[in-house]
């Protein structure tokens, strides 16, 4: 996967915090020098009051402005819910390892809040003319962000798109669309099942795995997970040799 050295923390300006479903906000910032971030990389907020600051996949980047999706979902993401456009906030980042992107033909996968990052991978493989297809699932129609717009819309509940969990058509958008590889974020039980299924259909899967975070540059090694390497299993931090593996060496659970 793609390494970024550079560990920068800069203080951003919000630019504007946007409510994009029943349940996902908008974050845009400015930093104040351009920077490049590859598709599935993170940036790192601090919230003030908090001791941890809080890891959040990139949506958006271009020049010096960048765009962060995320849900309310506790102290942390309530404070960047409240800020107001002027106010500044203390950011590290990019960090992890993006999505290695392939010249091949690709399906994207995303679920829940996981379509963020793939909605910016679908925007780099449009840049690169790599021929994609971005499938997206969600519980329902409110929960779809209004700044996502996906090829192909699941819901648990039928009432947007097609009906049922996105999990239940892999088998037939790999046989109707193959892909020659597959990029996923989402939940666990998303990530697993789409990379054992790639595994099955022998295509090659790269896969954003989600963790709860400390440090977010793998010095506490609070987000280890274990993967194959060479035969053997070794510990890896998600933050720092991830977020973005082969689905194929990692040891699901």
């Amino acid at each position: 996967m793609i390494k970024d050295k550079v560990k920068k923390i800069y203080k951003a300006k919000v630019k504007n915090v946007e409510k994009v479903s029943i349940s996902a906000y908008l974050i845009k910032i400015e930093l104040p020098q351009a920077v490049e971030v590859k598709a599935g990389q993170f940036i790192s907020i601090y919230c003030k009051g908090l001791t941890l600051r809080r890891p959040f996949s990139v949506f958006s980047s271009k020049d010096n402005e960048i765009g962060v999706l995320f849900k309310e979902r506790g102290e942390g993401t309530n404070y960047i819910k409240s800020l107001k456009s002027g106010d500044l906030i203390d950011i590290i980042g990019p960090l992890g390892n993006g999505f290695d992107i392939k010249n091949k033909k690709s399906l994207i996968i995303g679920a829940g809040i996981g379509a963020a990052p793939m909605a910016f991978l679908k925007s780099k493989t449009d840049e690169l003319n790599i021929e994609s297809l971005f499938a997206a699932g969600f519980l329902n129609k409110d929960e779809i962000p209004s700044v996502i717009t996906p090829d192909k819309i699941y819901t648990d509940d039928g009432s947007y798109g097609e009906s049922g969990s996105i999990l239940n058509y892999l088998g037939v958008l790999i046989n109707t669309y193959n892909p020659e590889i597959i990029y996923v974020c989402g939940p666990y039980i998303v990530l697993k099942t789409v990379a054992n299924t790639a595994l099955k259909y022998s295509v090659e899967c790269q896969v954003a795995m989600e963790k709860v975070m400390a440090c977010s540059i793998g010095v506490c090694r609070g987000c280890v997970i274990d993967i194959k390497k060479d035969n053997k299993v070794i510990n890896a931090s998600v933050c720092k040799d991830g977020p973005v593996f082969l689905g194929s060496e990692v040891v699901w659970q």
